[in-house]
C-alpha cells in the first residue's frame, strides 16, 4: 500500500507513502488515494482529515517515469486528469469535514495542488512549492488554476504558474499560501493539533461554511445572500447549534457532537 490511513480521536490521517520516490503519484497510488479520501469522507467516526507525506517530501506530483512510459506507448496522459486528479481534488474540497495539509517537504505540480485544495496548510521550514507544469510543457491541473489564484491573487498565481519558480516556506507564508511555518519535526504535530481542534468543533457548521465559500466564489452577492440564508436555516436546526446556544447563555463551554 502506498497510502496510509489511521483514525485517532476523530482525526483521519492520510499519508502519501512512497518516500523513496518523493511520494510521486503513479496510477495505482492515485487510485488508492482517491479510495482512501472517499473512505475518510464517508467515515462517520471522522470529523477532520490530516493529509501529509512520508519521508522528506509532501508530494512531487506525477511520477514522470510512469508518465514517460505512457508517452512512449502512445497513451499520452492516459486520461489520468479526469479519472484520478479531478475526483481526488473534488473529494478533498467537497467533503463535509475540514482538511489540514501538513506539508513536510517539497510539494510540486499536482502534489502542490493537493495541498492547495485543503482548508489549511501547515508547512515545515524546508517545505517548497513548485508549479512545475510549464517546465515540462503542460498546463496546470488538479485545480491549481482555480485554487491558487484564490489563495494568492491572480497576479501572483499567474507568475507562479507561468514561470514555475520554486517558492520557499518563508515566501509562501508572506503570500498567504500557508497558514503557519514550523520546524520540520513539528509540522505533523502542529497540523494534528489543528485537526484535533477542528474535530472537536461544529462539524456541520464547518461543512456549511465550506459550501458558502465555494458558492460565493462564483456567484453575485444576491445569490450568495440567498445561499447563506438556506445554509443558516440548516445549521439552526442542528443539535450542535441548540446546545451551543444554551451553553453560551449558561456561560459554559459548548461541546459539539457533529449533529
Amino acid at each position: 500500500m502506498s497510502v496510509g490511513y489511521e483514525v485517532e480521536q476523530a482525526v483521519a490521517t492520510v499519508t502519501l507513502d512512497r518516500p523513496n520516490a518523493m511520494n510521486s503519484l503513479t496510477a495505482a497510488m492515485k487510485g488508492e488515494l482517491l479510495a482512501t479520501l472517499r473512505r475518510a469522507a464517508g467515515d462517520a467516526s471522522v470529523r477532520a482529515v490530516l493529509l501529509t507525506g512520508a519521508g522528506r517530501a509532501f508530494c512531487a506530483g506525477q511520477d514522470l517515469r510512469e508518465h514517460a512510459d505512457n508517452l512512449d506507448s502512445g497513451l499520452g496522459l492516459a486520461n489520468t486528469v479526469r479519472e484520478h486528479y479531478n475526483p481526488i481534488v473534488l473529494t478533498i474540497a467537497s467533503m463535509d469535514k475540514p482538511v489540514v495539509a501538513a506539508v513536510n517537504g517539497v510539494a510540486a505540480g499536482a502534489g502542490a495542488s493537493l495541498a492547495f485544495a485543503c482548508d489549511f496548510r501547515i508547512a515545515a521550514e524546508r517545505a517548497k512549492f513548485a508549479m512545475a507544469f510549464t517546465g515540462i510543457g503542460l498546463a496546470p491541473d488538479s485545480g491549481a488554476s482555480w485554487t491558487l489564484q484564490r489563495l494568492v491573487g491572480p497576479a501572483v498565481a499567474r507568475e507562479m504558474l507561468l514561470l514555475g519558480e520554486t517558492v520557499d516556506a518563508t515566501r509562501a507564508l508572506e503570500l498567504g499560501l500557508v497558514s503557519k511555518v514550523v520546524p520540520g519535526e513539528d509540522v505533523v504535530p502542529t497540523a494534528r493539533e489543528l485537526a484535533l481542534r477542528l474535530a472537536q468543533g461544529p462539524t456541520l457548521a464547518y461543512a456549511a461554511t465550506r459550501r458558502a465559500l465555494d458558492f460565493s466564489a462564483s456567484h453575485p452577492l444576491a445569490a450568495a445572500l440567498d445561499r447563506e440564508a438556506d445554509l443558516q436555516d440548516e445549521c439552526a436546526a442542528t443539535a450542535d447549534h441548540l446546545a451551543a446556544t444554551k451553553a453560551f447563555l449558561s456561560r459554559e463551554t459548548p461541546r459539539f457532537e457533529g449533529r
